[in-house]
């Protein structure tokens, strides 16, 4: 798949088929993240990834909004160490979590962690070291679901040549 197929085609999806996501996958998708653009060349992002169904169950439990992540086939979560552009670099990691998991066929949902109240609770129970920053929460696996585009602004009404 071509980057902008992959860019055009990515969806966010929230069901998952039960069937766990291969190592190698998930090695991939974060080298991936490894490599998004960053201030500086800090690279200040941390990713763990969570595939065991038990913890899977824990993580979905503290956030709000990211429930369905006990069902995926894994989590990738990025954590990024307090630099002054870190959400900016953990948020373009992210994205290239997204594209590749979609690349390589599987579905991938964001959950927000910037300024989330499970922030705390979720670095405590991933035994992540204190100072780093949750930046978000990346659901991965095999989708159960076809999700459609839907609400996405046409591109008339959204890019403006010279001025606004």
């Amino acid at each position: 798949m071509d980057a902008i197929d992959a860019l055009k085609g990515r969806r966010s999806i929230r069901s998952y088929e039960d069937k766990p996501v291969p190592r190698e996958m998930l090695e991939e998708i974060v080298d991936a993240a490894r490599l998004a653009p960053t201030a500086n060349n800090f690279q200040p992002w941390e990713f763990i990834v969570v595939t065991e169904r038990d913890m899977l169950a824990k993580v979905a439990d503290l956030t709000d909004y990211g429930k369905f992540i006990a069902q995926s086939g894994a989590c990738v979560v990025v954590f990024a160490k307090n630099v002054k552009r870190y959400i900016e670099d953990g948020s373009a990691a992210t994205e290239n979590i997204l594209v590749a998991a979609h690349a390589l066929a599987l579905g991938a949902c964001w959950v927000a962690g910037y300024k989330k109240a499970y922030a705390e609770p979720l670095r405590e129970l991933l035994g992540v070291p204190a100072g780093l920053k949750l930046v978000a929460l990346v659901a991965v696996g095999y989708p159960a679901e076809k999700a459609e585009p839907h609400g996405k602004r046409p591109l008339s009404e959204v890019l403006h040549w010279e001025k606004f």
